[in-house]
């Protein structure tokens, strides 16, 4: 089938012709795919499966933002990062960042509103990310995971322009949550020096 043929069969751009797992781990797949473009060109594709995930932007009544400091051992680095978590099978996304919440940052979302859905990696990684603003917030804690050392975090939000202009924050979903937070408050990012 040609191009054309393909896109006006309704196609994808790109169809597997074989496929084989190379890891299963706790929280990720490893694969490789062998595919044909819509050219007829085969490649490989490596894709790592990962779960879905939540990220919480976390408003307390006094305008200041709850973040987690932890060490992050595949970058070797201590980052400053919004609550997040991987949603358990069968948990519905909003369920796993109230308990993400209790579990990092010892409290609980009286509001809990969906802001954003995005790929963490869309080139190799199938993680689909669901990103919240906690708003409204009641002390409640569940202890955190056993693999997990986080601490908490307060800022202020008029921080955010120039923290994110001087490359505080290093994470993806992280960054993506309080650009979108600087676009809801209307706040401008100061140029880094």
């Amino acid at each position: 089938m040609d191009v054309e043929d393909r896109e006006l069969a309704g196609l994808p751009d790109e169809r597997t012709t074989s496929s084989r797992r190379l890891y299963d781990g706790r929280s990720l797949n490893l694969r490789v795919d062998e595919i044909e473009m819509k050219s007829g060109r085969k490649a490989l594709r490596e894709v790592v499966e990962h779960d879905a995930a939540v990220g919480i932007l976390a408003l307390t009544d006094r305008g200041t933002l709850l973040l987690v400091r932890q060490f992050r051992y595949a970058v070797g680095e201590t980052t400053l990062e919004i609550c997040a978590g991987l949603v358990e099978k069968g948990e519905d996304p909003g369920e796993a960042a109230i308990r993400e919440m209790q579990e990092e940052l010892g409290y609980r979302p009286g509001n809990l509103r969906e802001i954003g859905r995005f790929y963490a990696s869309p080139g190799f990684c199938t993680e689909l990310l669901v990103l919240f603003l906690a708003t409204d917030l009641s002390v409640a804690r569940l202890p955190q995971d056993e693999d997990e050392d986080v601490s908490v975090r307060e800022i202020r939000y008029e921080d955010v322009p120039d923290m994110l202009a001087k490359g505080t924050f290093r994470d993806s979903k992280t960054f993506a949550a309080l650009s979108w937070f600087m676009a809801w408050q209307g706040l401008k990012p100061l140029p880094a020096d």
